[in-house]
């Protein structure tokens, strides 16, 4: 049996929620912190406080299950720190974090990391502008305070998530001037490999066709094949720019674009910890290397969650699970085998789309002009980067150390793979050689005050 609170859970999205939950049943007692007021995480966000049934109509039945799921965390007991940021990881799991102003630091056995996923970086020319931001950023505006905008969005971009977000802004009253679509056309032989094994996961792909239909039957244009996006303008966005598939450039007026070409797993944490990462040619993205219960290759760090791949919520929820029945072993506490069966079934279940998902909407493969900034922490273009690398020719550090790319408060979310990618295409090399940042602590900004705190010696709230 584990001690109180030796045990951390970084994340109270549903892979963390469902990992406390699982511990809980087992007599374990884990510490569960999360930066967010309220749990939930990106998928069930501010689902206690929806402000209205009409919001929670509008946000759609997924959303609403999440209630049943919190309720739950809740009710297990588990200590919970909301408003929480885990800034230091060191070997032996002392961590470091901060709450209210004030910083703690305590070692733990185990560390669960269920930090999820962030959208991928569009770095397209005009992206800096006020008036542009992601599909994801937008959302959160919608689930924290039912805010939509008061005039038509453009919406580009591919994936799953602008096909949600635009069901819900029309179900709200929101207006679409129009979507762009960049998936590549012709994806069929890309699909067809992976079609007999989706069959288990076909309710997801059911569901996407059916959001569709029903945004197809909307009467806003939508736009396929689209490349070369533009978002224009002098103070703030004013016009979005685009080639369509044949070939024809237009310019439409905009104050509003919305951009999104999926989501990659929230790495810095493994990074800084020099976990192994492989390189998903599927995802377009570094994915930490996990055994069959989510441990990374640092013995004692485990993984859940999009954290450890894109597979979304569900598939979140059974990996959350996976990973605390894991942790329970390795501490010594018997965990069930019906319970561990039943994680893997689910997950089983819940991934057996991805595939499909994958070669639908793959990775976006468009060059990145030179004029487009790339690192908007320092202000550098991606021609900066492409001189940078003729110049020098490092790899991501080194180009870091040259230019103070991903020096910023961002730490390198901005602007890492869009590095990755250009270095990879300078050098002719594959992305999984050229690699990532180094990531250094903090891994997120602390303030002096918080660190006097620390020398204090405070401890945990």
């Amino acid at each position: 049996m584990t001690s109180q609170h030796d045990i951390l859970i970084v994340g109270a999205g549903p892979a963390g929620m469902a990992a406390a939950v699982q511990m809980a049943e087992l007599g374990l007692a884990p510490l569960v912190v999360d930066e967010q007021a309220l749990p939930g995480g990106q998928i069930w966000r501010a689902s206690e406080a929806a402000r209205s049934d009409s919001l929670r109509a509008a946000l759609g039945p997924d959303y609403a299950e999440g209630q049943a799921r919190i309720a739950r965390f809740r009710a297990s007991g588990v200590t919970y720190l909301p408003g929480t940021r885990l800034w230091h990881l060191e070997p032996g799991f002392q961590v470091f974090m901060s709450k209210g102003g004030a910083a703690f630091s305590r070692k733990y056995r185990a560390v669960l990391l269920a930090t999820g996923a962030q959208e991928r970086p569009v770095a397209i020319p005009g992206w800096t502008l006020p008036g542009v931001m992601t599909v994801g950023a937008a959302q959160i505006l919608l689930k924290t305070s039912a805010q939509i905008p008061d005039a038509p969005v453009w919406i580009a971009g591919s994936g799953p998530l602008p096909l949600l977000y635009m069901r819900q802004l029309l179900a709200l009253g929101g207006r679409i001037a129009g979507y762009l679509d960049t998936t590549p056309r012709g994806q069929a032989g890309r699909v067809l490999p992976h079609a007999l094994a989706a069959l288990r996961g076909r309710s997801d792909l059911l569901k996407g066709l059916k959001w569709m239909r029903a945004l197809q039957a909307e009467g806003f244009p939508w736009l396929r094949g689209v490349r070369d996006l533009r978002a224009l303008g002098q103070e703030r966005v004013e016009s979005i720019a685009y080639t369509t598939a044949d070939g024809v450039t237009h310019q439409k007026p905009a104050s509003l674009v919305l951009l999104h070409e999926g989501v990659v797993p929230s790495i810095h944490a493994t990074l800084a910890m020099n976990c192994d990462h492989d390189w998903s040619d599927a995802q377009g993205c570094f994915v930490p290397r996990t055994d069959d219960f989510g441990m990374t290759s640092v013995e004692g760090l485990y993984l859940a969650g999009d954290g450890a791949g894109i597979a979304g919520a569900l598939a979140a929820e059974a990996r959350g699970r996976i990973a605390a029945l894991g942790i329970a072993q390795r501490l010594g506490v018997g965990s069930p085998d019906p319970a561990l069966r039943s994680a893997r079934r689910a997950l089983d279940q819940r991934t057996a789309a991805r595939p499909v998902i994958d070669a639908l909407y793959p990775p976006p493969e468009a060059e990145i002009p030179d004029e487009t900034v790339l690192c908007r922490c320092e202000e550098l273009t991606a021609g900066d980067i492409r001189a940078a690398a003729k110049l020098h020719r490092g790899g991501p550090n080194q180009i870091k150390a040259y230019t103070r790319c991903g020096m910023g408060p961002c730490q390198g979310r901005q602007c890492g793979y869009g590095v990755n990618r250009i270095l990879s295409e300078e050098y002719g090399q594959s992305r999984g050689e050229t690699g990532f940042f180094r990531i250094r602590p903090p891994l997120k900004p602390v303030t002096l005050g918080e660190l006097a705190a620390l020398e204090e010696g405070r401890e945990a709230p």
